[in-house]
């Protein structure tokens, strides 16, 4: 066996190549480049979809305050039943909590403790 490794052929090729000979590309001037309002008109109108996040606006009704409420209670229910929860604490300014209060006080109004 020998200890030389077999040639692959492209000897000649390679006395061609010279990396000296590359030179990086000049960047465009600031004058060729569309301006960026262009571009981005340019974009919607050929139906690119940006991947830069949408700001959405804060809501309007903030839910979290600091009441002294410490007690977690979880139920299920319809989600009409839950839309209608949210809509009357949003509609009294009410935090969830404050809302099942209320309720709960009127429940006892209405059918007593037992």
């Amino acid at each position: 066996m020998t200890k030389e490794r077999a040639s692959l052929g492209f000897d000649d090729e390679l006395d061609a190549f010279n990396p000296s000979e590359w030179s990086p590309r000049k960047p465009k001037p600031a004058q060729d480049r569309p301006k960026p309002e262009a571009a981005r008109q340019i974009a919607q109108a050929s139906g690119f979809q940006s991947r830069e996040p949408v700001k959405e606006k804060p809501a309007s009704t903030q839910r979290r305050r600091r009441t002294g409420r410490n007690a977690q209670f979880n139920i299920k229910a319809k989600p009409e039943t839950i839309d209608a929860f949210c809509a009357i604490a949003d509609g009294q300014g009410w935090g969830f909590g404050e809302t099942l209060e209320h309720a709960v006080e009127l429940l006892n109004e209405k059918y007593g403790a037992r």
